[in-house]
């Protein structure tokens, strides 16, 4: 059995990170190494810095300095990072799924990885570099919550936090064109587009797992956001929810939630 794909969940250093995720294949992923209690403490590997704050304690910054810019472009990065992290857990923690999982979660790790290249190489043209301001676990933290459960991990996290990107990144964008970033924007275009494809993998799975347990998946997509606390927040990218394969349903709870009910 392969122990590839561990050791690239367990890498911590960002470039050595993405160098094993993109020299990783299919046969390191449906042959992993079952997960072992001890390797529970080594995962997710991660960098000391960034140093991990609470979200509230995150300073906002306005895109009209460069200082700002980098800011946002580092905020974005932590989310790619983690979210190499996500793929690859998901990848390896949930077992006696159909081989198309595995390939599809591979696929994802190695997009993210692709895309925090591309914004570590922005950080530096802006003279920083990814660690050099703090950040939130939020994302992490997630995938602790919904370890236990591969239908759950699939309806919270691509569908609530990462579709979350879906919705704020057309403003990002929007704003960054009016300072005259063209570059990042091109960036976060790139990212969109692709990030479009992973969410709906995500729905893809949650649904033929609802199938699997006989569950509907709005009905279990809107009872789990209430058990788990998870709020959705308005402004809504409906478009690219519904490529994502949002039911008409789900997106009345976007409607809903625009409406402040």
């Amino acid at each position: 059995m392969s122990r590839a794909l561990l050791a690239a969940l367990c890498a911590s250093d960002p470039a050595a990170k993405c160098a094993q995720v993109a020299a990783l294949r299919a046969t390191d992923v449906l042959h992993a190494a079952p997960l072992r209690t001890q390797d529970l403490e080594a995962i997710p590997g991660r960098p000391a810095r960034p140093v991990r704050v609470q979200p509230s304690a995150v300073p906002r910054r306005g895109l009209g300095s460069a200082a700002g810019r980098a800011a946002l472009i580092h905020a974005v990065a932590h989310i790619e990072f983690n979210a190499i992290n996500l793929a690859l857990d998901a990848a390896l923690r949930f077992r006696g799924m159909p081989d198309a999982f595995y390939a599809d979660w591979l696929s994802v790790a190695q997009d993210e990885a692709r895309h925090f290249l591309m914004l570590s190489m922005r950080l530096s043209e802006l003279g920083h570099a990814y660690g050099d301001f703090t950040a939130h676990d939020g994302l992490w933290e997630a995938a602790e919550k919904t370890a236990h459960d591969v239908l759950v991990r699939m309806a919270l996290v691509p569908r609530v936090l990462e579709a979350r990107g879906l919705d704020v990144t057309p403003g990002m964008i929007g704003r960054l064109r009016e300072v005259g970033d063209a570059a990042t924007a091109g960036i976060l275009e790139l990212i969109l587009s692709e990030e479009i494809r992973h969410v709906s993998l995500g729905t893809h799975w949650f649904h033929y797992l609802c199938s699997q347990r006989g569950m509907a998946p709005a009905a279990t997509f809107a009872a789990l956001l209430h058990e788990h606390r998870m709020r959705l927040h308005p402004p809504f990218n409906l478009e690219a929810r519904v490529q994502a394969g949002f039911e008409p349903a789900e997106l009345q709870l976007c409607a809903a939630a625009s409406a402040g009910r």
